[in-house]
């Protein structure tokens, strides 16, 4: 199956490369062998071979050519690759950016991006990368690795590729149940473990930004095109970062149980203790730390200032409720 697909995709590319105009679907099945014999045998009709030279079209975009669609004066549908938009020019390399390219690539290793990425060296390779230059060869003792184990991350990184808006289920931290989001996804991001996703949420009308980890359920693509701009840099490290506190210019007088939040305690400036189970801590004060406070439940109590603790007792109140 997988090497009649290969020669199909080839015989395919070859039309297309060798035409000198656009050629019809018709045209194309008549001229290929493995479409000519599906159409004999019966065994596809004209949907079936339009769903199949579709596939195949795509899958050889995928692969990096560039098939140009082209309408004749009577409205016919032609296809053809143009050479000289298909001719790369020499790529060169030195063993520095050979090495970058590797410890990308090596990144990944361990995510679904693991076969995109051996492909591209695979073909940086065939295109003329030296010989004498390993991007795999180890480089310190160090290895990165991104993890990525959330179910979500493949298709939303394929929709931010494509531009293609996605609706999923989205529980926040202080809601009791996830809620649908219907959102123009623009780029992902890993900080601390945890990948982001930016956006532009359509029930809200404003950029948002999505934790993986809190998406339950299927993320499911929708054909409309975007209705927001893109923008040519997206700060997703930069907003998660003040939600979380880290652009705090305040501070905050918090009571925390004993043996518990250690990611509070590692943000402490001043700890003190109370005794009978209880520590006073002093943390830092920036948008988002009410939310955050929420997740540590009954082991937080926000003495001061006012405006924080009448903040996480909102959120409390809204999670019993349901």
């Amino acid at each position: 199956m997988a090497i009649a697909k290969a020669e199909r995709l080839m015989n395919l590319a070859l039309c297309l490369l060798g035409t000198r105009r656009p050629l019809s679907k018709r045209e194309l099945r008549d001229s290929i062998e493995a479409y000519v014999e599906a159409s004999d045998s019966g065994a596809a009709s004209d949907d079936s071979f339009n769903r199949m030279f579709e596939r195949d079209k795509d899958d050889l975009r995928e692969l990096g050519l560039v098939i140009e669609t082209v309408e004749s004066l009577d409205g016919e549908i032609g296809y053809l690759a143009r050479r000289d938009s298909n001719r790369l020019p020499p790529i060169t390399l030195d063993a520095e950016e050979a090495a970058a390219l590797g410890l990308a690539a090596k990144v990944w290793q361990q995510a679904r991006l693991a076969g995109a990425a051996s492909g591209a060296l695979q073909k940086l390779r065939a295109a003329g990368l030296p010989e004498d230059v390993d991007p795999y060869e180890a480089h310190g003792a160090l290895e990165p690795r991104i993890p990525v184990h959330e179910a979500a991350f493949e298709p939303l990184m394929l929709a931010c590729r494509d531009r293609r808006p996605v609706v999923f289920d989205y529980r926040k931290a202080t809601a009791a149940r996830p809620e649908p989001r219907h959102v123009e996804p623009w780029a992902l991001e890993c900080w601390r473990g945890h990948w982001y996703l930016a956006g532009f949420d359509r029930d809200r009308g404003a950029e948002r930004v999505f934790r993986l980890s809190r998406i339950t359920g299927k993320v499911r693509s929708r054909g409309a095109s975007f209705t927001a701009p893109v923008p040519d840099v997206v700060t997703v490290r930069e907003t998660v970062a003040s939600w979380a506190g880290e652009t705090a210019d305040r501070s905050a007088l918090i009571r925390l149980r004993t043996g518990a939040g250690y990611p509070l305690r590692a943000k402490a400036t001043a700890v003190r203790e109370l005794g009978d189970g209880w520590d006073e801590l002093e943390i830092p004060y920036g948008h988002g730390l009410d939310a955050w406070l929420v997740e540590f439940g009954p082991d937080v109590v926000v003495l001061e200032p006012a405006e924080l603790r009448a903040d996480v007792v909102d959120r409390l109140r809204a999670v019993a409720k349901g």
